[in-house]
């Protein structure tokens, strides 16, 4: 061990055994990153990181975020040590994040020590990781944001927001495709903030990875256009500073730090990599690795005197120092500039704006209509020059989604010496649609309202970034356009069919398929109040047509999900009609043409089955009555789900196969989604069911 100091040492080797301890009584974790890159954590917080353990959600903190989640008790063992604080009061009152007690009890119901960090429960975790890339990838989205949120709010004299981003990865992280999206990105984009640093250990479950990585990383990432450093030995605390000082001192990239450590075997005899790597050490390991660190091989879980204290009087002195500095000046900004001021408080709180849908359309009854792609670009362009904060951009499909920001002033967020500035609002992902997913989740992590766009069948390459913005409970807009076969002839490949299922199966994602213009509208005003999940919002690339609300129901009526958008004479209908996006069109077309033979019919628009699933009972009784049996669903997608609301012997005219490349009306006829088939279908549930 070279030029280090014996506290310094006892520092590294509490976090190292902590870990250990941990993953030894839970029999369960992976201790050998949390012992490979115990100097690579401890040098960065203790040294450069700069953050008040007082006060967690300081705007203006550097973010640390541990892509390599497997080694989540190294960075428990930093929140204990450095006494960082819960956002609430823990039951016993000490305020702690994270409690000795959370340790030795790791991954077990309960404890704030999970398996995988996880955003929400524990404070100082800034992101859910586990999914090796996606932290990596999120990283970028809080650089974004920094830079964004510095062009915009900071003045000559005031700069409010300066924060550096740090991601600690592993060599999985950098086999995973979203951290190469990621980084091409962060590259193109001059992320100066944006500092990664790699573990580069050499070791996955498989053993070494000699048997599938040898690519040059450092070769790759200086073509991103990225600073690369390295540091030959993890242990080496001066290399590493000198590392992080050759990341602070870069203003014109990101910085990639490849740092050569050895897994955590245990003691030296340790050769069982894939053990060390995904296993408990054992005991008697555990015992021969703690003498081998100059510690008491008997105790457990043993903090040793001054450790602490010196965490917090370099690490906490230093964060706690910047941040009320910091709330003075923002106490001097907010004189100056008030309404600046106000818009940082409302981002910082996920508050809307005064007024911000005093602006929101209104569209006319137009048989012939217009696409709700179109309709949504519309309303989402007014919405955001009312709200600052909401940016976002396309898989490089903005001008198919309708999603550019279009009004004066709104500009493309690309480096200054490039084509824009940080001040813009429009970013371009570039046909990167997973780190695309994860990048949003790191604007919204720091406080923006971010949108994405792409179409509807893409979302399977966005699948792990949406799963977590769900579990996260970040208010993420996704929206997916080209929504069905109705595409046309693009064919099986670009029609989209289980993936509205898929969404919709997802836990706490919230999916949104309107069936015109004004639903677009209503659409909107429920996704701008929602502050704690994601929305997915379905939009079609053809024309719908504008539904005549003086003869049918409001269409505030998204608001609940569902709603009786035509009803029979006497509200007693026979049979029920359900559809959601284009088809309701089609289900309203039936539902003329069955008045004409006598037949009492209702259409249900049913925009949004979670939404509808959190009203009363009695409200969904009032527009799914018990009663009638008689039901037809018509969506142009999978089948699967719909019998939650038609029955088993409900009808459903949908899709149980992939498309056909014709164009939209040879597809549309050709699968069934016509008036006739749903008349014949409202007719045959008729003669199955008494309905009332």
């Amino acid at each position: 061990m070279t030029n280090t100091t014996q506290l310094d040492q006892l520092c590294i080797n509490t976090l190292r055994t902590l870990s250990i301890d941990a993953v030894q009584k839970a029999q369960s974790g992976h201790p050998g990153t949390p012992m490979g890159a115990a100097p690579i954590a401890y040098c960065l917080w203790q040294r450069f990181l700069r953050y008040d353990p007082e006060n967690p959600n300081w705007p203006n903190r550097d973010r640390f975020v541990l892509s390599s989640g497997h080694a989540s008790m190294l960075l428990y063992s930093l929140l204990f040590l450095s006494g960082v604080k819960a956002t609430s009061q823990s039951d016993d009152g000490d305020g702690l994040a994270v409690k000795l007690d959370d340790i030795k009890h790791f991954r077990q119901a309960g404890s704030h020590c999970t398996g995988h960090p996880e955003y929400g429960r524990t404070s100082g975790v800034e992101t859910t990781t586990g999914p090796l890339g996606q932290g990596t990838a999120t990283s970028v989205g809080m650089a974004i944001a920094e830079r964004w949120m510095a062009a915009s709010y900071n003045r000559s004299e005031h700069h409010l927001f300066e924060h550096n981003v740090y991601a600690l990865c592993g060599d999985g992280d950098m086999m995973e495709g979203i951290s190469s999206e990621a980084a091409s990105l962060a590259g193109h984009l001059k992320l100066a903030n944006l500092c990664w640093i790699y573990d580069q250990n050499h070791v996955s479950i498989e053993g070494s990875t000699r048997i599938s990585f040898t690519e040059d990383v450092a070769a790759r990432f200086l073509s991103y256009g990225w600073q690369v450093t390295h540091v030959e030995d993890a242990n080496d605390l001066d290399l590493l500073t000198r590392g992080y000082n050759i990341f602070l001192d870069t203003h014109d990239r990101p910085t990639l730090i490849i740092v050569q450590s050895h897994i955590g075997y245990g003691s030296p005899t340790k050769q069982d990599s894939k053990e060390a790597h995904g296993e408990a050490l054992g005991a008697e390991e555990a015992r021969l690795t703690k003498a081998f660190y100059g510690w008491n091989p008997d105790t457990q879980f043993h903090v040793p005197d001054g450790v602490a204290e010196h965490f917090r009087k370099h690490f906490g002195y230093r964060g706690t120092r910047l941040r009320i500095t910091w709330e003075a000046q923002f106490s001097t900004y907010r004189k100056q500039y008030p309404e600046l001021a106000e818009q940082i408080d409302r981002m910082q709180r996920r508050e809307l704006p005064e007024g911000w849908d005093s602006v929101l359309p209104t569209f006319p009854a137009d048989a012939k209509g217009l696409s709700t792609r179109e309709a949504s670009g519309k309303v989402m362009n007014a919405i955001a020059e009312k709200m600052p904060w909401l940016i976002g951009g396309a898989a490089d499909l903005a001008p198919s989604t309708k999603t550019y920001l279009n009004f004066a002033h709104a500009g493309d967020f690309q480096s200054p010496n490039s084509t824009g500035s940080y001040h813009g609002r429009n970013l371009h992902y570039g046909v990167r649609e997973h780190a695309m997913g994860a990048i949003s989740n790191g604007l919204s992590l720091s406080g923006l309202r971010p949108y994405s766009a792409s179409f509807l069948v893409f979302t399977d390459y966005c699948r792990g970034a949406l799963r977590l913005s769900a579990m996260m409970k970040l208010p993420v807009i996704s929206i997916w356009t080209h929504d069905s076969i109705n595409l046309g002839e693009d064919g099986p490949t670009h029609q989209p069919v289980e993936q509205l299922a898929s969404l919709r199966a997802m836990p706490g994602m919230i999916v949104l398929r309107p069936a015109d213009a004004n639903e677009v509208v209503e659409a909107w005003r429920v996704i701008m109040q929602i502050t704690d999940c994601p929305v997915c919002l379905v939009l079609s690339r053809q024309a719908l047509a504008t539904l005549d609300r003086t003869c049918y129901a409001p269409a505030s009526g998204v608001a609940h999900g569902a709603y009786v958008l035509a009803d029979s004479p006497d509200h007693k209908p026979d049979v029920l009609l359900l559809g959601t996006g284009s088809e309701v069109a089609l289900c309203l077309s039936a539902y003329e043409q069955l008045k004409k033979e006598k037949i009492n019919a209702r259409v249900i628009s049913l925009p949004s089955w979670e939404l509808f699933e959190k009203q009363s009972q009695v409200y969904q009784d009032s527009v799914l009555p018990p009663q009638i049996s008689a039901r037809v669903a018509v969506e142009a997608a999978s089948s699967f789900g719909w019998e939650r609301y038609i029955g088993i012997g409900g009808s459903v005219i949908g899709l149980d196969c992939y498309g056909l490349s014709a164009p939209m009306e040879t597809v549309a006829k050709h699968f069934g989604f016509d008036v006739a088939h749903i008349v014949a279908a409202a007719k045959k549930q008729m003669t199955c069911h008494v309905s009332r």
